[in-house]
């Protein structure tokens, strides 16, 4: 499991799978997102938009990564 170090409080799941190198373009992360292919917490997320804090785990086409807080 890869973790991702964020340093704002969260961020969109969108804006997240961008970011890990999961999806190439924001489009693509979206279209992912609409067509129910990521997992939050081992559960389906559909909402791109979705606020994701440190804990959480994001699965996506076999890949798992886990957010946690940037050392300031």
């Amino acid at each position: 499991m890869e973790e991702i170090a964020i340093r704002t409080e969260f961020i969109k799941l969108d804006a997240l799978l961008k970011y890990a190198a999961l999806c190439e373009t924001g489009g693509m992360a979206k279209e992912v997102i609409q067509m129910s292919e990521v997992k939050v917490n081992g559960e389906v997320c559909t909402m791109r938009g979705k606020k994701i804090r440190p804990g959480d785990t994001v699965s996506f086409a076999g890949e798992t990564i886990r957010i946690i807080a940037a050392e300031v």
